[in-house]
């Protein structure tokens, strides 16, 4: 018998997310980390709006918000004069901006919040060896007393950078390569008087209209603090790339504060003192794409996975929803409740979705030489640039777990089964005197099922089937599943009597209406990620019951009460006795990078 359900190897970003994710789901799970203390550096430092809407779902982002700063946009020089400025405006139907926040700031909240499950991360403790047996997973862990732990898991989650030990384990090819220019990135704080909340990118162009000098400034929480970027003087030779760092960024020895100076001479758009250097780093940059994102029982996200450019901080918010959409198929596999289609959808859906954020910023990163702008279009219109940038435009139209598009199920309008469910308000409740957010009933770990009841399904045969379809959803997700009843905004709040299942939420202001477009009858399916998993017109008990057998095994008499206790997380136990069990005085093997 396996002493934990899941091993999480690192505590970046992208670890802490899936063990919090695995906690929430209430799953067991251990996660662990080669180094003693976090690393104290800002590192990766942009946050797109869908993983705020993805930490507003993990019941993470009021810390999130009080910790950032917005982005606003970009102010672009070329050889000293200035260029039309880069906008970050999203339409105000999506409820998060472009912001910034330091790496390290986004490990503690997210540190924090694991901690809030009873799970801490084990440091330093390091993973040596890795063993896939039939049914667990035998990791061999080195604790910083000498100990040495045979630990048998179930499955292995590899969130432990560039060289993952768990990626070698799986045998997973990680094929990319490096770029030739090296830059340096430093954490400084600058007294000019450019406009708060926005980066800064200077260029300079020779005769040919080729790039040869460049700075990239991005605010940082502070005052007049900004992460600077700059490419690294061609005298100057010596550290190796090791592709290690964040977005594929190598880590070597960064510039000193004369050094980030001259930069800012050459290319600052004002005179301007750098002060208070925090941190510095130099690089080249790799890009690097696993073929796989699982074996059998091992999995790897993040870093371990992708690699690539730091254009417009993708590659963190990338890895972070890689651990979203892991862990819900996880947690079912855990409780033996989903088929292993489900556990290989992690890469179906993920690895395009990667595929298309390397090729894009290797492309980007080709070309920004003669680059006059710091944000690249591939030829899109504004909206659609800045949609993509924030992730928004995410979606698994192919994946086995999604409705197969037909023309009679889904709507001309509205998001398709695969893509992002879009928040809206004006939701009002039998039981709250003020309007909610469709957010607010997505804040679950199961799935949630949206019934839209309009003038011909608040009463009599269509409410009786809507409340037949609630019923039988929820049975065939054993449970795991939350629906609603939505009534259009036309029909009296007091159309149906109160009490009844499922709960209604009135449509008041028309935002539902307006952003899903759903017809009268209709059901809409959303996944635990926030991703729409179908949608049935009219809505039918068995075709729910259908779809949702392309998740869940068919539920018994005997499996569906014992797994409702998913509705709150499981109380994280003290396992410290079981793990000295496991442990011998053996002195560590020399280890292996993690």
């Amino acid at each position: 018998m396996a002493d934990v359900d899941v091993l999480v190897v690192g505590a970046g970003p992208v670890g802490l997310t899936t063990a919090a994710e695995l906690r929430r789901h209430g799953v067991d799970c251990r996660i662990i980390d080669r180094l003693a203390a976090p690393e104290p550096f800002a590192k990766a430092i942009g946050i797109v709006p869908r993983t705020l809407e993805m930490w507003d779902t993990m019941g993470l982002v009021r810390e999130a918000l009080d910790a950032a700063v917005p982005h606003l946009g970009q102010l672009v020089f070329i050889n000293g004069k200035a260029a039309p400025r880069s906008e970050l405006t999203l339409p105000p139907e999506i409820p998060y901006p472009f912001t910034t926040l330091p790496q390290y700031a986004t490990e503690r909240l997210l540190t924090e919040h694991l901690a809030r499950f009873g799970t801490e991360v084990e440091r330093p403790t390091e993973l040596r060896s890795v063993e896939v047996r039939p049914d667990e997973v035998e990791a061999v862990l080195a604790h910083a007393d000498g100990r040495t732990e045979h630990l048998h898991a179930r499955y292995v989650v590899g969130c432990d950078g560039a060289h993952s030990l768990v990626r070698k384990a799986a045998g997973l090819t990680f094929e990319g390569d490096a770029f030739p220019e090296q830059y340096m990135i430093g954490d400084v704080e600058v007294d000019w008087e450019l406009p708060a909340g926005y980066s800064m990118r200077s260029v300079n162009l020779d005769a040919n209209g080729t790039m040869d000098d460049m700075l990239v400034c991005i605010p940082m929480p502070g005052v007049r603090r900004y992460w600077l970027s700059m490419l690294r003087p061609r005298t100057r030779t010596g550290d190796e790339d090791d592709s290690s760092a964040p977005d594929g960024m190598g880590g070597g020895r960064g510039p000193d504060l004369g050094q980030i100076q001259a930069v800012l001479d050459r290319l600052s758009p004002e005179p301007t003192t750098a002060s208070t250097l925090r941190w510095s780093s130099a690089f080249r940059i790799s890009h690097r794409l696993v073929n796989q994102y699982r074996n059998g029982r091992l999995f790897v996200a993040g870093d371990a996975a992708h690699i690539h450019p730091p254009i417009g901080g993708q590659g963190l918010n990338t890895g972070v929803q890689d651990a979203h959409n892991l862990a819900w198929k996880l947690a079912l596999a855990v409780r033996g409740l989903a088929t292993d289609d489900v556990l290989e959808s992690y890469h179906t859906e993920r690895h395009p979705v990667a595929q298309e954020v390397v090729n894009r910023t290797v492309r980007h990163a080709r070309t920004v030489r003669h680059a006059r702008s710091g944000l690249s279009n591939n030829g899109d219109d504004t909206e659609t640039t800045l949609r993509r940038q924030a992730q928004l435009l995410i979606a698994y139209p192919d994946s086995p777990l999604v409705q197969p598009p037909a023309a009679d199920s889904t709507p001309a309008a509205g998001p398709a089964p695969g893509d992002r469910a879009p928040d809206c308000r004006g939701l009002q409740s039998d039981l709250a005197s003020y309007p909610r957010r469709l957010f607010d009933l997505l804040r679950t770990p199961r799935h949630v099922l949206l019934l839209f009841a309009g003038p011909e399904h608040t009463s009599g045969d269509g409410a009786a089937r809507l409340e037949a379809c609630a019923a039988e959803a929820q049975h065939a997700a054993h449970g795991l599943l939350d629906a609603y009843l939505i009534t259009a905004a036309e029909v009296p709040h007091d159309a149906r009597p109160v009490g009844l299942h499922p709960p209604r939420v009135h449509d008041t202001a028309g935002e539902f209406h307006d952003a899903y477009t759903p017809r009268d009858g209709e059901a809409l399916l959303i996944r635990p990620d926030g991703y729409l998993s179908g949608r049935f017109h009219p809505a039918a008990p068995q075709h729910l019951t259908t779809h949702l057998r392309q998740t869940f095994l068919t539920p018994t008499t005997e499996t569906t009460p014992s797994h409702t206790r998913s509705r709150t997380a499981l109380t994280h136990t003290n396992q410290t006795a079981a793990r000295d069990t496991k442990t011998t005085p053996d002195s560590p093997a020399p280890a292996l990078s993690t």
